[in-house]
This record gives structure tokens, sequence and C-alpha cells, in this order.
């Protein structure tokens, strides 16, 4: 071959091998082009879950969130078209516009979205807004997909799995969406014109208050009463035990004064002690079913002094996941749900857990609850992800407040498949003269499902120790009794666990609005806390008045509870939600227009001119009525804008002539009370003061305190003084006058 045919085969030869290459290049390329086209898009409602869903699902899936609701009705009109069937008018909530267009650019870079908001009526709707923005600005294929909770499991298998929006579910949040619309922006516009600019009132939360001020009127209608209980020591050798008088003369005790229970001991006091009976019963306690939002709202009260909307809080940042090291991890299920119903995978996985740590407390078959009627069972009760996580394992990762949380939450699930607890009680009485004094105490003989309970342990499980006794055995009596004075209770002020329980009880919200309600209701300062007590205000109890007079119709229990019901109904497909609307409308405006054209106008009702002048201008001060109460203002408003708080009580330190106002601290701004004349005068009371009260003993003010022994009570300030307030306050002013006399 010449050098020319070389060199020519050579440039061949090259150029094929440079072709080649290119091709190879190419092919790569587009394999590579077309792999970071099949992109996924999957949208939650928050960025910690977002952050969590991420890291399960790896390359391909990009994970975004919504920050909730993006498209929703408008705050400044009613935009319910009520002319067109009720149609809302949605538009993109403000402040949401340039997050909107950053999903629907995402999306348009994906080939799937999954739409992962909540699983329950408001995540549906979300997912639906969602799916109508997005689907003009891509082709990609849009899915719905749902979940219980957020571990890889559970992710991937829903992600394997997509479905379509359920349209019914959306039609059940609609309808309550426009409800609520059509009631508070028809009712809160006629309480601006004949009340006070600035109020509003809701389906809902006005029943809720209606319910709060019924309690408080019972509460201020009630007259404790004054008793007496007695108690005694006795002792079986070394071992001395306290009873308590049961009987006298064959009848329960009435004790109504002092007097009576030293005549009780003068006559008793050198009786001979006999036991006449012993009792020993066996009794059988089962674990409780796993927790429901309710349940575990009011268990986080009761136990952990939490508020509802504190539960919730940390309830969804356990849901939404925790940093473990490098993982993060969604400890706990969904947390709004009103079923109990556990799902096989959770059952193997306990009732594995308890085989190896507790097997003589495994049931030979798991342990099933029955779901409460009109609960939603597709979804599962509020348990931990992973059982083998416990509350040791997890605490260094948790805050205290999210460890003890979830420490009720573990208990409360794995305790639900053990075995039975079984308790001892012994029950001694005891005969001395007239006079018979019981004494018992109890204890686990097989300690089944407390094996695992600490937080949620029981008062069954263990109270008191008695030596052995045996029927006529004698006994020794130290001469020591202990006669202790007490006063009825009335009812109680609702607390958040018990607010929570009556809701639900009476089927007034659902599982994702008990928190929100009591919520709104502080918000709009219609009611307060006090000593973890909600007590209403002047101002809530006045617009509950208002409302239940002209609306009895609709601020009631019955209507709240029969439109929780006809929204089950349209989930379930079985009524049309704008005809159920159209029911309620017709009747609710016809209502509205009478109110507006016979209720009069009470503005200003509640300003009263009073006796203090404004020290900046001299004009009279007025009473009127706030946000946050009553207040003084000065007559002589907008020219003058001084404004103070109202004196409760006068100062009770010699030579001050302050009065007692209320003060909120700083930080969380908590209110106490304080003289007027600070810092001139320190006096201070954490106790408000109940206007117009003097105690009949020194002259100072009278407070409402309350504890758990006692419960709410009166009492004088003065802390050298021993006065309560009771039904026989009459009467002791009547003796006080008489001695002074």
């Amino acid at each position: 071959m010449s050098k020319t045919a070389e060199s020519e085969s050579s440039i061949t030869n090259a150029e094929t091998k440079k072709a080649k290459s290119s091709k190879t290049k190419a092919a790569k390329k587009s394999a590579k082009s077309s792999k970071t086209k099949k992109q996924t898009l999957v949208i939650v409602e928050s960025p910690a879950k977002a952050t969590t869903i991420e890291k399960y699902l790896g390359k391909g899936y990009t994970v975004k969130a919504s920050m909730g609701h993006l498209i929703d009705l408008p705050k400044s009109r009613m935009a319910v078209d009520v002319d067109n069937n009720f149609q809302p008018e949605y538009i993109t909530v403000r402040g949401r516009a340039k997050l909107l267009k950053e999903l629907q650019k995402d999306a348009k870079k994906s080939d799937r979205v999954l739409l992962a908001s909540d699983n329950d009526r408001e995540g549906e709707a979300i997912a639906w807004h969602l799916n109508r923005a997005l689907k003009d600005k891509t082709t990609a294929d849009i899915k719905r997909i749902v979940f219980n909770e957020i571990t890889p499991v559970a992710i991937k298998e829903a992600v394997k799995n997509p479905g379509e929006i359920d349209e019914s579910k959306v039609n059940a949040q609609k309808a309550r969406r426009v409800l609520d619309r059509l009631v508070g922006y028809n009712l809160s516009p006629l309480l601006w014109e004949k009340v006070k600019n600035g109020l509003s009132a809701g389906r809902v939360q006005s029943v809720a208050l209606k319910l709060i001020c019924d309690r408080e009127d019972e509460v201020e209608k009630f007259i404790p009463e004054e008793y007496w209980t007695l108690e005694a020591d006795f002792s079986k050798g070394k071992t001395t035990f306290t009873s308590q008088l049961v009987q006298y003369k064959g009848e329960k005790p009435n004790l109504k004064s002092e007097a009576e229970v030293k005549k009780i001991i003068d006559e008793i006091q050198n009786s001979e002690c006999k036991v006449v009976d012993v009792k020993v019963t066996e009794k059988t306690v089962r674990p409780k079913p796993p927790f429901t939002t309710s349940k575990m709202q009011q268990a986080a009260a009761n136990r952990l002094g939490f508020n509802s909307r504190k539960t919730m809080q940390i309830a969804q940042q356990l849901y939404e996941g925790i940093q473990m090291g490098t993982n993060r991890v969604g400890l706990i299920s969904y947390m709004r749900t009103d079923s109990v119903r556990i799902s096989q995978t959770a059952l193997d996985e306990v009732r594995e857990w308890i085989s190896a740590n507790h097997p003589a407390e495994l049931p030979a078959e798991p342990i099933s609850y029955s779901v409460g009627k009109g609960a939603q069972d597709a979804h599962e009760c509020i348990r931990p992800t992973y059982s083998k996580y416990t509350p040791d394992d997890v605490k260094e990762y948790l805050t205290r407040d999210q460890l003890r949380l979830y420490t009720l939450i573990w208990e409360k699930f794995v305790s639900c498949q053990m075995t039975n607890a079984k308790t001892a009680t012994t029950s001694v009485d005891i005969k001395a003269g007239d006079a018979l004094f019981r004494v018992s105490s109890s204890k686990l003989i097989e300690k089944g499902f407390y094996k695992v309970v600490r937080t949620l342990s029981s008062k069954d499980e263990v109270s008191g120790n008695l030596p052995s006794l045996k029927k006529d055995e004698v006994l020794s009596s130290s001469h020591k009794f202990y006669p202790e004075q007490h006063f009825t209770q009335g009812p109680a002020r609702f607390t958040d666990a018990s607010m929570v329980k009556v809701l639900e009880e009476r089927g007034i919200g659902r599982p994702s609005t008990y928190a929100p309600i009591i919520s709104t209701l502080l918000d709009r300062y219609y009611v307060q806390r006090s000593n973890k007590q909600l007590v209403p205000t002047e101002l809530g109890r006045m617009i509950c008045k208002i409302l239940v007079e002209a609306f009895p119709g609709v601020i009631n229990e019955g209507f709240t509870a029969e439109v929780e019901t006809k929204l089950d109904e349209v989930e379930k497909n079985n009524i049309v939600w704008n005809n159920f609307i159209g029911d309620f409308y017709g009747p609710f405006k016809k209502r509205i227009d009478e109110v507006e054209r016979s209720q009069e106008s009470i503005k200003g009702f509640l300003d009263e001119t009073t006796d203090k002048i404004c020290e900046k201008c001299g004009k009279p001060m007025m009473k009127k009525l706030g946000r946050f109460g009553y207040f003084l203002a000065c007559s002589g408003f907008p020219e003058c804008k001084n404004a103070k708080s109202i004196p409760l009580a006068k100062c009770p330190v010699d030579g001050c002539d302050g009065e007692i106002v209320e003060r909120k601290s700083k930080g969380r701004g908590r209110s106490f009370f304080g003289c007027s004349n600070y810092p001139k005068c320190s006096f201070l009371s954490h106790f408000k003061p109940i206007v117009g009260s003097v105690c009949p003993k020194c002259g100072w003010f009278l407070v409402e305190k309350f504890d758990k022994k006692n419960g709410t009570y009166k009492s004088c300030i003065n802390p050298a003084c021993d006065y309560l307030h009771s039904e026989t306050d009459e009467e002791k002013i009547e003796n006080l006058a008489d001695s002074e006399d």
C-alpha cells in the first residue's frame, strides 16, 4: 500500500472512530437527557414533611410544600354566589401567588405530579385546588396519594399506588366552607351594626361559646355548703394507719359543723376499736383503646397540662419527622382521627416487640377495639410508627414536651395490645362505739399492661399499705382524730380537656376542629383562661346572649351536630351539597332580615359615665368595652386619647390611696393585679379581685382562687385572714356585727 493510500486509510479510520465516538457521546447524552426528564414532583403541605419524604424517596423525586391552602375564599367578602347554586368564588390566597407559580414551574419540568396533602377533607380540598391550578400548565400526569404515617414503607407504597382525588370528600369540605361563610358573613355585620364594630361570629364557635356561658351561669348560681369529714388513726403492733368515718349510728354521716364532729369524737375516743369486716375484692383492669385526637388532647391536658393547640402542634412535629442522627423519622401516625383501628402491619410489629420484651403479657390473639359511631374508619388510631422506638430510645433527639407527648402515645398504643392487669383491694371496717370507720388498700397482683405504663399509670395500681387484719381483732387507738372542713363544689368550668370531651360527645366539630374552636374563642377574647379553666368574658357573654335569643335554630348543639351528620352524608355521596346548603340558607336569610329590622342597636349601651376625671384634660372618664374587656377612656376622645385600666378594688396597704388594676407582665403577657401607685406602692396579687367585695373580717378585698382539692372558691387576699366565702356568709357577717355591737 502506498503512503498516500495508507494516509487516506488512516484518515478514514480516524474519522470512523471519531464518528463512532460522537455517536456514543450523543447516545449517552440522549440517555442522560432521557433520565433527567423522568422526574416526579411530590407536593405536601409543610416543609418539615417535605424534608422527611424527600429523603425517603431519593433521586428522581422533588418534594415541595404548598404551605397549606394556596387557593381559597377571599377574606374581604362573602364570595359565595347564592344565586348560582352557592358556587364559591375562589382566589389565590394573598401572598401565595409566587409559591403557586414556582409549583407550576416545577410541575412543567416533571412528567408526574403526586399530590400528597393530608388525608382529610381539608387535605383533599388542597389537592383539588392544586390539580386545577397545575393541569393547564403541565403535560405531567397528576395523581393523588395518601398515607397514614411518614415511614419509608408507607411513602413508597403510596407512590406505587396513586389514585384520583375524592370529589365527594372535596364537596363535603366545600359545603362546610360555604355554610360557615354564609353564617359568619351574615352574623358578623349584624353584630357590627347592632353592638360594636370588629365583632365576629361563627357557626361552631358560637355554640361552643354558648356551652361555656351556660356553665358559667351554673357556677355563679351555685352556693357552696359547709361539710366536715372525720379520720382517725388505728394501730396494730408498730403499724399505724388512718381510716375514714363512713357510718354513725347506722347512717351515712352528714356533718355540717365542727361541733357535730367534736361530739362524735367525745363519744367514741374511749371506745373499744374492733375489726368487724374484712373484704378482699379482685378486679380485672383492661387496657384502654389507642388514642383518637380527642382522647389524646384530653390525656395531654390532664397528665401534661398542655392546652389543645399545644398538643396538636407537638403532634404535628412528631408526625412530620424528627432528625435522629443521620436519619429523619416520622415518629407517629396521622394525628387527626376519630378511629381506633390498627393496621395489620402495626399489629404484627407491636406484638413482635411485646413478645421479645414482655412475653408473658402477650395475648394469644390481637386485641380489637370497636370503632365509634360516625368515625372515619379509613383512618387509623394515633400510634407510634415503630413500636421498637421506646421513649428511652428517642429521648436524646426530642425536646422535653415532644418526649412527654410521644411517651403518652407510645404507652397507650403498646399497652392496648397487652394482657389485663389484676388488682386486689382489701377493705377493712372498724367499729368504735357507734362509729364505723373504713380503710382500703389496693395492690397489683398481675401487672399485665402496666409493665409499660408510667406516665399513664392509674390510681388502681397501688394505694396504701395495711397490716394483716382479721375479723373480731381488737386494735389500738392512738386517739388521734383529724376533723376537716370542706365546702361542696359547684359545676366545674370547662378546661381544654373537658371542652374537647363534650364537643366530641355532642357531635360538635370534628377531630381537626377541636383545637381551633377553643383557640378562636380565646383569640377573639370571648373567652379567657383562668387557672386552665375557660371563662367567658363580658363581651363573650353579651354576644352569646344576643345570638342565642335571635338565632335559636342555628346557635344550638342540635343544629351543629346535624350539620356534621349532613357533611358526612355529602362525603358518602348520599346527598348533594348544594341542596343541603339551599335548605338551610332560605330560612336563615329570612331570619337575618327580620333581626336587622327588629333588633334595637345597643351600640354604646355598655358605656358608662363614671365619677372619675381625666387627669390630662379634666373631662369625665367613660367605662367602655374593648377587645380585652372593660377599660376607662376619656369622653373627650378623639381629641384626648387617655385610657387606662378599670380599678377593681382599693389598695389594702395602710396609708396608700391607690387602686388595684389589672396589668400584664412582659414576655408571655400573663395578667396580674397591682396598685395604681406603682412603683411607690409595690402591692400585687396573682388573683383577680371580686369587684365590690370586702372581707367582713379584715376589710381587705376578696379574690377567686382555684386548687385541685377545693376547686373554685372565694377567699380573702389577706394572708393573715382565714375568711372563706360560703352559704353562711350572711350569718357570719351578722355575727360579726353583733359581736362589734
